[in-house]
């Protein structure tokens, strides 16, 4: 869980979107403190950028992002759970409900698969259902699959009454497109610093777009912004 950022953009209101948008929550649970604030020039454009330190409030639920890339306000009451918190079997408990409450959503769409179970790269449980014929649960650009996402985590949460990166995958989708979006982020960075003008990336979910954030994120060359209203929001890459 992201629980704090430093963000950059052409505004502070733009620096404080890539913010939200990397730590997958809305403004009203965040604190923010404005580091360095837009100069002008001459013509009143913009001469240097906004830089903003942002942190969760400590009696801040983050929220889920749905298949449309709006936040989805859940689980208020909840815990926040870290990671050396949890015992084995809590995390087996938590695993086990999400794999129950996917199976329930396979049986009353009379979908047949596997639920491979395995921990991700920063501590998350990934649900990754297996066999054939699965594109309907992935949809257009993953869309099916994040709505799946936002509903077996929030009936997991409520169940246990916690709170815990659960990830729900459909034959490896997500890892692959996770590795075609690195791509693509690095791809647009090189073009923006090449070619020194901003590379506008096409319309992605919620989901995407905190990819590319993340991915270019250290990156010093560039700096990015969300631009556009759903379901056309993008990212612009902009070289510094």
């Amino acid at each position: 869980m992201i629980d704090e950022v430093i963000a950059e953009g052409p505004s502070v209101e733009d620096a404080l979107d890539v913010a939200l948008e990397q730590m997958g929550i809305q403004q009203d649970a965040i604190d923010y403190e404005v580091l360095v604030e837009p100069s002008r020039g001459l013509f009143k454009s913009a001469s240097t950028i906004a830089k903003v330190r942002v942190w969760l409030r400590p009696d801040a639920i983050p929220t889920e992002v749905d298949a449309d890339g709006d936040y989805v306000d859940e689980i208020q009451d909840a815990r926040v759970l870290e990671d050396a918190e949890l015992s084995d079997e809590e995390l087996d408990a938590i695993a086990d409900a999400g794999a129950e409450a996917i199976r329930a959503i396979l049986g009353s769409l009379g979908i047949e698969g596997g639920i491979d179970e395995y921990e991700g790269d920063e501590g998350e449980i990934i649900l990754d259902i297996t066999g054939d014929d699965l594109a309907v649960l992935i949809g257009r650009h993953g869309r099916t699959l994040d709505a799946l996402q936002v509903l077996v985590s929030t009936i997991t949460n409520r169940k246990l009454d916690t709170r815990y990166p659960l990830v729900v995958d459909v034959s490896g989708y997500r890892h692959r497109r996770r590795m075609k979006l690195e791509e693509m982020a690095r791809g647009a960075a090189e073009r923006a610093v090449r070619q020194r003008r901003a590379v506008q990336l096409r319309p992605m979910s919620s989901f995407e777009r905190r990819v590319i954030h993340m991915v270019l994120r250290d990156d010093r060359r560039v700096q990015t912004e969300s631009e556009g209203v759903e379901p056309r929001r993008m990212v612009v890459v902009h070289p510094r």
